[in-house]
Order: structure tokens, then C-alpha cells, then sequence
């Protein structure tokens, strides 16, 4: 969770006081580069790890586009948090739809433990619960784009000076990471945990 948020505090920092890209996205690789290092010697999971060099990567590709297109830095700037938006909207998008044609993708999940991907649909109560879940999937993602959409394009536009949209974004993308997932989670396990769970009989 640590190797999340601190490419992203670093890039953040960076940039509104030095204003330089390259340093800011060399840095927040560095970090995250060492954190990987630090997990491999401990043997601990990697993963979050490698997740925060993916994004970071990312980040670097929308900045180079923009770059590409005459952007100015401060558009550049504004690329790195671009990914995010869109990933956590499409996200947002394919679990509600899930949700909306009865057909909730945590009901998948549950169909690859028990074997059968789609035997759950049988049972309205399961579906129903699945809905529910994962829905609570949704929430997360929908709240991150909902609030940094509106500053994102604020900033793009002119409306809110581009470094206070930075910082804002830089310190949503981790107040609105982990803590709000790991929030969705625990309402995931208190709903999962009120006794009302469907259960199948044993024969």
C-alpha cells in the first residue's frame, strides 16, 4: 500500500517545487524501483510493488502524448492523473453494467471457487447478494472520478490554477486509494457477516 502512495507524494512534491517532469517521474520510479528491491530481499509480495511501476509507467506514456502534442507542461502535468480518472470510470462502468443485467461480476468470482462459473445465477438470493457486493465495488471508483473529474478538467481548462489541481489531485490519488478500498472491504465483510449470507443446505 506504502509503494502507492509514496511515488505519488513524491511526484506531486516534486513538481510544484521544482516544475521539472523528468526529475519528478525519475524520482517516483526510483522509489518505487527500490520498494520492489526491498520486497525481493525480504521475499515478501511484489505486487503492489509492480502495480505502482505499471501506473508510474503509464503515467510517463500520457505525459509523453501530451508532450507529443504540443502540450504544455502544466498539460503534461495534468496527463499524469489522467489514467487514473479514465481507469477507475471504465472500471466504474463494466461493474455497474454487471449489476444492471443481473449478471454481478463477484458472482463470477464466487463461480471460480466453487467451480462452476455460473451455477450461482440459479439462486436469486446469491444473486442478489452478489449484486449488493459488488456494488460495493463500484463505489470506490465512482467517488474517485466523480471528485477528481471536476478538478481535473478545472485545471485543464483554466478554471483553478493547474499546481493547486496537482497537489488536490496528488493528495486525493492517495486519501481516496487504499483507505477507500479497504473501507469498500470491510463493508463487503460486514454485509457477508450479518447472518443473512445464503447458504445451501448440506444433502
Amino acid at each position: 500500500m506504502i509503494e502507492a502512495a509514496v511515488p505519488t507524494i513524491l511526484f506531486t512534491a516534486l513538481w510544484l517545487t521544482t516544475r521539472e517532469l523528468v526529475l519528478a517521474l525519475t524520482i517516483s520510479v526510483a522509489a518505487a524501483t527500490a520498494m520492489l528491491v526491498v520486497r525481493i530481499v525480504q521475499r515478501s509480495t511484489v505486487q503492489f510493488a509492480l502495480n505502482a511501476l505499471f501506473g508510474i509507467g503509464i503515467g510517463w506514456l500520457f505525459v509523453r502524448i501530451a508532450a507529443s502534442r504540443g502540450g504544455s507542461e502544466d498539460d503534461q502535468a495534468l496527463a499524469y492523473f489522467l489514467p487514473g480518472i479514465l481507469y477507475n470510470g471504465g472500471y466504474t462502468v463494466v461493474l455497474a453494467l454487471t449489476c444492471l443485467i443481473g449478471w454481478p461480476l463477484v458472482g463470477f468470482m464466487v463461480g471460480s471457487v466453487t467451480g462452476d462459473p455460473t451455477a450461482w445465477h440459479e439462486d436469486r438470493q446469491i444473486v442478489r447478494l452478489c449484486t449488493t457486493l459488488t456494488w460495493l465495488l463500484v463505489l470506490p471508483c465512482l467517488l474517485r472520478v466523480l471528485v477528481q473529474a471536476p478538478l481535473w478538467f478545472a485545471g485543464h481548462g483554466g478554471a483553478i490554477d493547474v499546481d493547486t489541481v496537482v497537489a488536490i489531485l496528488g493528495v486525493l490519488k492517495v486519501a481516496l486509494g487504499w483507505p477507500l478500498q479497504l473501507a469498500a472491504l470491510g463493508a463487503m465483510a460486514w454485509v457477508l457477516g450479518r447472518n443473512k449470507t445464503p447458504v445451501t443446505p448440506a444433502a
